[in-house]
């Protein structure tokens, strides 16, 4: 305890650095802002402590562009208006290229996943601006389409920007869906949040 008392500015100075350079690790980008409003925070105790005000005002403006940004992420995580679903072709080009560049991604939540345009009857590509954040991949039976992908890019991991297309159901109905069922036991699934049930290990959707 006693060594705790006499280094704790030294813990608090290393601790802040550390965390400010692993933030800037981060793939998500709200993780990103988040990490690195913590320890800007931090940094402002500890510069405080030994009276570095030039630094105290810098890592002051930093916690307040990190809070803006961080506060228009969390208003666009729910807005329709921040993301576009795009229809696309099983077998667009730019889809398969999309799924190349983030394939092994994929596979680390999607194990054993293969695009085969042949058994994918409906894909969706969500976009924020120019950017593709996520893909959905659908296979119709009837009226029930099994979701074969739901995958989001790393930087909007923490966001789940599959849901803009569940909401739009006039584009799923359009094509005869009235039913949609996600694959078995997924991973952090968000679908309880956006209207599906529970059924078993899978979320069902009625249209």
């Amino acid at each position: 305890m006693n060594w705790l008392a006499d280094h704790w500015l030294d813990i608090l100075g290393w601790g802040g650095s550390a965390l400010l350079v692993y933030s800037l690790l981060q793939a998500s980008v709200l993780r990103l802002r988040v990490l690195n409003a913590i320890a800007c925070v931090l940094l402002i105790v500890f510069n405080a402590a030994l009276s570095v005000w030039p630094m105290v005002g810098m890592n002051t403006v930093l916690v307040a562009i990190n809070a803006w940004f961080i506060v228009q992420l969390l208003r666009e995580r729910h807005d329709e208006s921040a993301f576009e679903v795009l229809e696309v072709g099983p077998a667009d080009e730019y889809l398969r290229h999309t799924l190349r560049v983030h394939g092994a991604d994929i596979l680390r939540f999607n194990p054993g996943f293969v695009h085969d345009p042949a058994t994918t009857d409906d894909a969706f590509l969500v976009q924020k601006g120019d950017e593709t954040v996520g893909v959905v991949l659908l296979r119709t039976t009837g009226d029930t389409a099994d979701v074969l992908l739901d995958y989001v890019t790393p930087r909007y991991r923490d966001f789940s920007p599959g849901e803009f297309v569940w909401r739009r159901s006039g584009m799923l109905t359009e094509h005869g869906i009235r039913r949609v069922v996600t694959r078995p036991g997924m991973v952090g699934a968000y679908y309880d949040r956006v209207g599906f049930r529970r059924e078993g290990d899978s979320y069902t959707l009625g249209l």
